[in-house]
């Protein structure tokens, strides 16, 4: 059970509070002042209570400060400070957020496009956990054929997202566990005359856009996960997806975590347009966290 007023926090209910955060951000209603939170014990957030556990900070950094009077240890302390800047703030109600995982030397897979798995546990946990804190995950095709994921929460509480497969010329067959597992909603994102609107992909439902190049419009995959409601947005990989997602200006925060590994060949992480001079280098600010023996870099993008 989730610690109650007066309780020291544990990461149960620390968990607990940032998937509620998450929840309200999602509905249009993102905390964007300095408040004091906790959870009752109902799940429901209560604001500047005299109990609370944490003070929601937005304008900062961290996103976050200690309550006067709550011990906080070291592990929870990483928590917040990974989680609580994805789910306060005026714009997290919108969030793009994509993740991937290299080595030092820049690389998402082998030549042959293995990639499980270049990172430890501790980022392989951090990856559900964004997937729990998102409406939708969203990979490309050579994920799916490369690693075969389910894109669920099985690693930490919280809800699995819609899913969804960005694969324009339909190459993918259906016997991919994410098409056909039930336990949440699956979107197979194609090019419209591939199939029609509204058919099926084994258990998901396919959805038609607009191609250039036979390529989907970034925008336009934005635009339609947003207007079936699914406003917090994780893309999830590989690399060529999270490029076109930076490459179109889509995302808001972009996260690299580094593994002490030197494959000296293989997929790169990013694959985006030449640039002549360092001025039109993507610019972002960040920060860094440990995990486990990785490093995570946190990016803002375009701030």
């Amino acid at each position: 059970m989730p610690a109650s007023a007066g309780d020291a926090l544990d990461e149960e209910s620390a968990w607990a509070l940032l998937l509620a955060l998450a929840r309200r951000a999602g509905r249009g209603d993102p905390i964007v002042r300095d408040v004091a939170l906790r959870l009752r014990d109902d799940g429901s957030l209560e604001e500047d209570g005299a109990d609370a556990w944490i003070v929601a900070r937005p304008s900062t950094e961290r996103g976050w400060s200690r309550y006067e009077g709550a011990p906080i240890g070291r592990e929870l302390e990483l928590l917040f400070d990974l989680y609580m800047p994805l789910c306060v703030g005026a714009d997290r109600d919108a969030l793009t957020i994509a993740h991937l995982a290299q080595t030092l030397d820049g690389r998402v897979a082998v030549a042959s496009g293995e990639s499980q798995f270049i990172t430890g546990e501790e980022d392989l946990l951090h990856c559900h956990r964004l997937r729990a804190l998102c409406d939708v995950v969203v990979v490309g095709r050579r994920t799916v054929e490369a690693d075969d994921p389910l894109l669920t929460t099985r690693r930490c509480a919280g809800p699995s997202p819609v899913r969804a497969v960005i694969d324009p010329e339909r190459r993918l067959g259906e016997a991919h566990r994410v098409f056909q597992d039930d336990s949440g909603a699956t979107l197979l994102l194609s090019a419209t005359g591939a199939v029609r609107n509204g058919a099926r992909h084994g258990r998901a439902e396919v959805v038609s856009l607009d191609a250039i190049d036979g390529r989907l419009s970034v925008q336009a995959i934005v635009a339609e996960l947003r207007r079936r409601g699914l406003r917090r947005i994780y893309v999830e990989g590989g690399g060529l997806t999270v490029s076109r997602f930076l490459e179109a200006g889509a995302l808001a925060r972009l996260q690299v975590t580094v593994a002490p590994t030197v494959f000296g060949s293989g997929r790169p992480s990013f694959t985006l347009p030449d640039v002549q001079a360092l001025s039109q280098a993507v610019k972002l600010r960040w920060r860094h966290l440990a995990l486990g023996r990785d490093v995570l870099f946190d990016c803002e993008v375009g701030r």
